[in-house]
């Protein structure tokens, strides 16, 4: 039989040799691992999941924004957090980055000097929360129990915190200023109006991979599982491209056809941001499910380095441990 009709029929081939690279899928078809992560989803109860994690970030949420308000702070760059709560504003619901300009105006206010000393470092505990829980939530599609002391965890959430919102600066900052990034570029090899063009259009796609980077990146090192580094991976592009869908669709969803003030009123922009935190959450547990179930596709055909469901190192670690 060949490979092709395999793949079609969701039957795994042969057994493969070598690391086993998540873009194969396992030598499973599309519709196949749709059917399998549809099957994990509803077995490791993800939307049930999804809304505990929803609650933990909303309590996150204040916290890492108040941080990375610090963080930009210390660059010699005017209306930098400005211009972020503008892009915030481009993807929630307009009631929802209202209520959440209003607060952080209101939380920065209050902790004047104390940002960049002690009110930064509660920050960062209170942010990396929503990340210590995103953990635990991730140990659940992996199938493993976490057998890490809680002090390295929330080590580890801490240090995911930091490196997510060097990304986000990352992006921030290529958006701001991918023009003058690009003039000046243009000034030093001689393009000139050429290069400033396209520097306009590759500052998006940077961005857009500073995302699926840091989605990766998560993946790659908040599950207690031994695991290869990949730049992109099936899981993070589509839990990537699946926020950025759901975040306009709602976004639309609410301007048209929505009215959520009129069911719950005042408090309308907060049940929006609770909703969109939700998807959120689903969208990035999904992601991760695709690449366990990849992975675990790939065990049972036999790759060298692939691990099936529950197993924290790949059996080739194991045999010459």
């Amino acid at each position: 039989m060949s490979v092709q009709l395999t793949r079609s029929l969701g039957i795994p081939p042969g057994p493969e040799s070598g690391p086993a690279s998540p873009w194969n899928l396992g030598g499973l078809s599309l519709p196949t691992l749709a059917r399998r992560v549809y099957h994990e989803i509803d077995e490791d109860e993800i939307f049930d999941r999804a809304a505990a994690l929803a609650y933990y970030f909303l309590f996150a949420l204040f916290p890492t924004l108040l941080f990375l308000t610090t963080l930009f702070g210390m660059l010699p760059v005017p209306g930098l957090i400005d211009r972020m709560m503008a892009y915030l504003q481009d993807v929630l619901p307009g009631d929802s980055a209202s209520m959440m300009q209003k607060t952080l105006g209101e939380i920065v206010r209050g902790a004047r000097g104390r940002l960049l000393s002690i009110g930064a470092l509660a920050a960062l505990w209170a942010a990396s929360a929503g990340v210590s829980s995103m953990i635990s939530a991730l140990d659940i599609t992996y199938e493993v129990s976490d057998p890490r002391p809680w002090w390295r965890r929330r080590l580890l959430a801490i240090g995911l915190t930091l490196a997510l919102s060097l990304l986000a600066l990352v992006a921030m900052v290529l958006l701001v200023f991918g023009g003058t990034i690009g003039s000046l570029l243009g000034n030093r090899i001689g393009f000139g109006g050429v290069a400033v063009a396209i520097w306009n259009v590759v500052q998006w796609p940077v961005a857009v991979f500073c995302v699926v980077f840091g989605v990766a990146l998560v993946y790659y090192t908040a599950p207690a599982v031994r695991q290869r580094w990949y730049w992109i991976t099936p899981g993070s592009l589509f839990a990537t491209f699946a926020w950025v869908t759901m975040s306009i669709g709602l976004r639309l969803y609410v301007e048209y056809f929505g009215n959520y003030n009129a069911t719950y009123g005042s408090i309308g922009g907060v049940i929006l941001l609770l909703l969109w935190l939700y998807l959120t959450s689903a969208v990035l547990l999904i992601g991760a499910e695709i690449n366990s179930e990849i992975e675990a596709a790939a065990a049972r055909r036999g790759a060298e380095t692939a691990k099936a469901a529950g197993e924290r190192v790949d059996p080739r670690a194991r045999r010459s441990a």
